[in-house]
C-alpha cells in the first residue's frame, strides 16, 4: 500500500495544504490537538473534492441511463455477430458514437478520487511514523498524532499491533472498536446507495445483462471495502465514510428530482407533481414545466407511469399543454379525450404471442385461401366445386387434401 501511496505522492502537497488550512479554522474553535479539528479537516477535504466532481457525477448519471437504454440494442449486436468478435466490437463502438455514450463515464468519479484517497493514506502513514510531509511540519505532525476520534488516533489501523497503538497513546480495544464500527458503516452506506439505485431508479420493465451486473456489484463492493478497511487508518475510514454518505445524499436528490423514465422513482415523482398541480391549479417551477413538456412531446411513446399521470390529470380536470403548462377543462371532456387517446394506442402484443397466433392451424394465409377457392383455367365445374369445398374444409379446421368424389346415385 505504501508503494501505491508513493505513486500518488505528486498530489500529497495539495492534499496536505488543504488539510492544514481547514485545521487552522477548526483548531481555533475546538482546539488544535483535538480529534474534532483534524477529523473535520478530513471531512472538509472530502466535501471540496466532491464539489469539484459534481459535473462528472452528472455525466455519470447520464451515461448510466444511456447504457440502460442501449442494452437491448447491444444484446442484439452480440447475438448477430457472436462468431465475429471484431465486427461485434466495431458495431458496439459505432453504437456508442451515434448515441454519445461513454461506458467509462460511470467509473470516472471513483477513478478521479483515487489519487486523493491514496495521497491521504500516504499523509496519514507519515503522521503515524512521525515524519513531516507536504505542508505538515513537525509541530502539526505531533498535533495530529495526539488527535483521537472517539479514543482512536487518526493514524491507527485495525491490524496494528499493541506496540504501535501504545506509541500513539491509545488502547488496542478502542482502536479496534472504532475502526470496526466505521468499517461496518462504510460498507452499509455503500450497499444502501447501490440498492437505492437498483430498486428505485431503474426501469424494471427492461431486463438486461447490465441490471444483473449492477446487482452483483451491489453485494461485491461492500465486501471489498470491508476487507480492505481493516488496513485503512482511522483518518482514511473517515474520508471514505464521508464520501459514501455524500454519494448517498447526492443520489437521493437526483432520484427524487430527476428519476429514470419507467422507474419506481418516476412514478412517485409524477404523483407528487399531480398533487402539486391539483393544489395550486398550475405547474410551479421551470423544471416541472420541462418535465411535463417532455411527457406531452412523447405522445403515444409514453411509458406506463406517464400514461397513468396524464389520465389522472384529466380526472382532476386538467389537460397538459405542449409548453409544459396545464389548462382547466371540464372533467368529462378531459376523460373523453383520454379515452380517445387510449383507443389510438392499441396494446402491442409480445413477440411470443404473435408467433403463437401465427402457428395456429386455422390461421391460413388469405392469398392461399383465395387461390384455393378459384378454379383452375380450363377445368370443369366439378373441379371448381371440389376446390371450393377443400378450401372451406381447410378454413374450418378439417383435414386438407383431395376430397373423395361423390357416388353418382347420391343426391347433390
Amino acid at each position: 500500500m505504501d508503494t501505491i501511496g508513493n505513486l500518488f505522492s505528486f498530489i500529497t502537497g495539495p492534499v496536505s495544504w488543504i488539510i492544514v488550512q481547514f485545521h487552522k479554522l477548526y483548531g481555533a474553535i475546538f482546539g488544535a490537538d483535538t480529534g474534532w479539528a483534524w477529523g473535520l479537516s478530513i471531512v472538509s477535504l472530502v466535501i471540496v473534492i466532491r464539489i469539484c466532481l459534481i459535473p462528472l457525477f452528472v455525466k455519470q448519471i447520464k451515461s448510466m441511463r444511456n447504457m440502460q437504454a442501449l442494452q437491448p440494442k447491444m444484446k442484439a449486436i452480440q447475438e448477430r455477430y457472436k462468431n465475429d468478435r471484431q465486427r461485434q466490437s466495431e458495431e458496439m463502438m459505432k453504437l456508442y458514437k451515434e448515441t454519445g455514450t461513454n461506458p467509462l463515464s460511470s467509473c470516472l468519479p471513483i477513478l478521479l478520487q483515487s489519487p486523493f484517497f491514496f495521497a491521504l493514506y500516504h499523509v496519514l502513514s507519515k503522521i503515524a511514523s512521525g515524519d513531516t510531509i507536504g505542508s505538515l511540519n513537525q509541530n502539526l505532525v505531533d498535533s495530529a498524532r495526539e488527535a483521537h476520534i472517539f479514543g482512536a488516533p487518526i493514524a491507527a489501523k485495525f491490524m496494528d499491533d499493541p506496540g504501535t497503538v501504545q506509541a500513539l497513546n491509545a488502547s488496542l480495544t478502542d482502536v479496534r472498536v472504532v475502526t470496526a464500527v466505521m468499517i461496518v458503516l462504510m460498507s452499509a452506506s455503500q450497499f444502501f446507495t447501490q440498492r437505492q439505485l437498483m430498486q428505485k431508479n431503474v426501469d424494471l420493465t427492461v431486463k438486461t445483462p447490465y441490471m444483473q451486473q449492477q446487482k452483483m456489484l451491489m453485494y461485491i463492493f461492500p465486501i471489498i471495502f470491508a476487507v480492505m478497511g481493516i488496513n485503512f487508518p482511522v483518518g482514511v475510514l473517515v474520508y471514505w465514510l464521508t464520501t459514501n454518505v455524500w454519494t448517498m445524499g447526492q443520489q437521493m436528490y437526483v432520484i427524487n428530482q430527476n428519476p429514470t423514465p419507467g422507474s419506481q422513482a418516476q412514478d412517485h415523482y409524477l404523483q407528487r407533481l399531480l398533487k402539486s398541480i391539483s393544489h395550486h391549479g398550475e405547474v410551479r417551477g421551470r423544471r416541472k414545466r420541462n418535465v411535463l413538456q417532455a411527457i406531452v412531446a412523447k405522445g403515444p411513446d409514453r411509458n406506463e407511469n406517464e400514461r397513468r399521470f396524464i389520465t389522472a390529470l384529466g380526472k382532476q380536470g386538467f389537460t397538459a399543454q405542449a409548453d409544459g403548462t396545464v389548462q382547466k377543462v371540464d372533467p368529462a371532456v378531459a376523460e373523453a379525450e383520454a379515452a380517445a387517446a387510449r383507443r389510438q394506442q392499441p396494446k402491442r402484443q409480445t413477440k411470443a404471442k404473435r408467433q403463437a397466433a401465427a402457428a395456429q392451424p386455422g390461421a391460413a394465409k388469405p392469398s392461399l385461401e383465395k387461390k384455393a377457392e378459384e378454379p383452375k383455367a380450363g377445368g370443369n365445374q366439378q373441379q371448381g366445386k371440389a376446390s371450393s369445398g377443400s378450401a372451406r374444409q381447410a378454413k374450418s379446421g378439417q383435414r386438407k387434401g383431395q376430397q373423395r368424389p361423390k357416388h353418382p346415385s347420391s343426391k347433390k
